[in-house]
């Protein structure tokens, strides 16, 4: 039985803190297929005016945009078995030959743009447009893997799903939303880029350790990410997929239908959306992270029930939104692992690598709380990717990562820098170098001519970790021989750079 009055004390739990710190907020929304039942709010809005953060803010959707773009594919009956090159030809082959569908599901091993640029040099503020941001995508060398093996975390496809909406229909993007939002006359609407005015907008903020920073984020939002809306508005857009109202007849079911690898194993990714379980109840959801903004949004369909959590604070808002829903479903929330890993692994061969601390991990990057399997292994929530994982003699642990079967060993802690890393290295295609010293620094490319420093975490087999710094977020992209001598970089969302040794020892 649904339990409104515990839901809304869970919420208030979550935000009465935020009011309190003077901070930024946030707001959280409980909602059923009617629409808005219950809400909590707290923090401000814009610290540097006091404007307290009220279910009505508007905010920053970012990643649960992407459901809202696939409802528009499917509303406009584009094909998702479609080459993304059979629209937009300018593709490079291996893009283009991916299908929608994997491009959408995260399996199509698309590299993600934003990646991609960085380990290229080029800094998260810079404003970069959609136009800009596609040019770069069509001097992208290749794939990341061969679709359809991996789900792996990218931004890319739901940007291309942009760009076929707007060639398709003829239509820009913000006015095929507006067109989506009309009949329920919803608060939500796209939002190209961070110039853009958005009446009532909650200011994203980060916390340095010190104090609260506003948050920057200069690329092109796209679709994947462009959405600004308030977490009313969000709800009630929730209530109505699930409701099943008018045009939205059948479109959740769609949404959240089983995706599959080319294997036919499930992936718990959908198109925009994540499946999951909450104690016996299915859920599905999806999170969203800008800088200075986090949320999420999850809805137990069979129950009628969900919740949104927006945030203007770089926080986790996963397990505030499953708190609330466990309380509003009298379930019990996921508990700890009964032994929790520590530290840094790395499998056998390949770029692979995990760090586990504080009962989370973070995979190349992606970043997911471990709970327990009931089996005596660990698996994540999932926000975004679906881990299994048992521990093994020895240290090790194996199982599923994002559909692929891994097996993590421990990094000694006396791992040394493998000397034959050392020297200055380019990556002609796309004119990219990195220099490695001998006390296992690196000259990274960044802002042009200025470029970086970061110290090397060394692993097994000629493989270290870079460590760069981007406001709130770190990016760990590891460095790997390869048995020709040359070096690839690769992260959980982009691994296309591939470098041939230009000199010996580390000199310009």
């Amino acid at each position: 039985m649904v339990d409104w009055t515990r839901g809304r004390s869970e919420a208030q739990a979550i935000t009465e803190p935020w009011t309190r710190q003077g901070g930024p907020g946030g707001a959280v929304v409980l909602f059923d297929r009617e629409g808005v039942r219950e809400s909590a709010s707290g923090g401000f809005a814009v610290i540097e005016h006091r404007l307290p953060f009220t279910p009505d803010t508007q905010n920053r959707l970012a990643s649960i945009s992407k459901h809202i773009c696939a409802a528009v594919l499917l509303r406009e009956g584009v094909p998702l078995d479609e080459a993304l090159g059979s629209v937009l030809p300018e593709l490079p082959a291996p893009l283009g030959a991916v299908p929608l569908g994997r491009a959408l599901d995260m399996t199509g091993a698309l590299p993600d743009m934003m990646e991609a640029l960085w380990q290229q040099g080029t800094p998260f503020t810079a404003s970069l447009s959609a136009a800009e941001i596609l040019a770069a995508a069509r001097r992208l060398p290749g794939l990341n893997a061969e679709p359809g093996t991996e789900m792996a975390y990218s931004n890319t496809g739901w940007r291309l799903a942009q760009a076929i909406l707007e060639r398709r229909t003829g239509k820009r993007y913000a006015q095929l939303i507006d067109e989506l939002m009309a009949p329920d006359s919803l608060p939500i609407r796209f939002v190209s880029d961070e110039t853009e005015a958005v009446p009532g907008l909650a200011t994203g903020y980060w916390h340095d350790g010190k104090a609260w920073r506003r948050g920057q984020y200069g690329f092109n939002f796209s679709a994947s990410g462009g959405m600004a809306g308030s977490a009313a508005g969000l709800a009630r857009w929730a209530a109505a997929l699930m409701a099943g109202r008018g045009t939205h007849a059948g479109l959740l079911d769609r949404l959240a239908a089983p995706r599959r690898f080319a294997d036919g194993g499930e992936s718990g990714y959908r198109l925009g959306l994540v499946a999951s379980r909450l104690g016996g109840i299915s859920i599905i959801g999806h999170g969203g992270s800008l800088t200075g903004y986090r949320n999420h949004m999850l809805i137990a369909p069979e129950q009628g029930v969900g919740v949104v959590v927006l945030t203007n604070r770089e926080e986790d808002a996963l397990w505030p939104a499953l708190r609330v829903l466990a309380a509003l479903l009298g379930e019990a929330l996921p508990s700890d692992p009964e032994t929790l890993p520590n530290g840094l692994y790395a499998t056998e061969q390949g770029p692979f690598w995990a760090e586990f601390a504080g009962g989370a991990i973070s995979f190349m990057g992606g970043y997911e709380k471990l709970v327990a399997d009931g089996a005596g292994g660990l698996r994540s929530l999932p926000a975004y990717l679906e881990i299994a994982l048992k521990p093994e003699a020895g240290g090790a642990l194996a199982g599923r990562i994002g559909g692929v079967s891994r097996r993590l060993l421990p990094v000694p802690a006396e791992t040394r820098l493998d000397e034959r890393l050392v020297g200055r290295w380019r990556d002609a295609r796309l004119g990219v170098e990195v220099t490695i010293r001998a006390d296992g620094t690196a000259s990274w490319p960044w802002a042009g001519t200025i470029g970086r420093e970061t110290r090397l975490t060394p692993l097994p087999g000629g493989r270290a970790l870079a460590d760069l710094t981007h406001g709130p977020w770190r990016h760990r992209p590891c460095l790997w021989l390869q048995p020709d001598g040359s070096l690839r970089l690769a992260s959980h969302r982009s691994r296309i750079l591939h470098f041939q040794r230009i000199d010996q020892g580390g000199q310009p």
